[in-house]
């Protein structure tokens, strides 16, 4: 007699046993919907594919959609940089976890997020949207960037995940921006940029 807590094996006739199960392992990385998004924005919607450098094409194109974001006021480039920041360190790590690559070159929504953090400079300096003061910010932030000095490296060697992608950026992005406003102020340049 058949115990009905037990459940039949069913070896489709064959005496050999169910196939083994066909699911992926839990290690397979999940391509579908939120990693399609997280994808699209780590890699800032392609640019972090162009090379060389895909860094600077992402600055680059940060500080083109900045300025963009500028036009509107300061509170929309501000906004968008905490929104940046924050959904690039969700964005980063889900890269991470499919790609098993830390920081990859071609994740620049790091960049993104700092170069806008350095735009925001402009207007407390009394630049505006002076194409001096955006190519300023530009160039202060790869420098930044580049060269990683004091904390912003010690982000960039010490912290992983998502956070670790972009603390080193916006630490950039906030030197840059202390820096161009100070330049700024202490020669001028803010009141000849706005022709005052």
């Amino acid at each position: 007699m058949t115990d009905p807590m037990i459940k039949p094996r069913d070896d489709g006739g064959s005496g050999r046993g169910a196939p083994p199960p066909t699911d992926p392992p839990p290690s397979a990385p999940n391509r579908g919907g939120p990693n399609r998004l997280a994808t699209a924005i780590a890699l800032w919607f392609g640019t972090g594919l162009l090379r060389p450098a895909p860094g600077t094409w992402g600055s680059l194109a940060a500080t083109v959609m900045g300025m963009g974001l500028l036009t509107l006021g300061p509170w929309f480039l501000a906004g968008g940089a905490v929104l940046a920041t924050g959904v690039g360190i969700w964005a980063a790590a889900r890269y991470q976890a499919t790609t098993g690559r830390h920081d990859a070159s071609e994740v620049v929504v790091d960049e993104v997020a700092g170069q806008w953090i350095a735009l925001c400079a402009l207007p407390l300096a009394g630049l505006g949207l002076s194409v001096e003061g955006a190519a300023a910010a530009f160039v202060l932030f790869r420098l930044f960037d580049i060269a990683k000095p004091g904390p912003i490296g010690w982000a960039d060697r010490r912290l992983a995940g998502g956070l670790g992608v972009m603390l080193d950026d916006v630490l950039a992005g906030i030197a840059a921006g202390a820096i161009l406003w100070a330049l700024a102020t202490w020669t001028g340049l803010g009141d000849l940029a706005t022709g005052g």
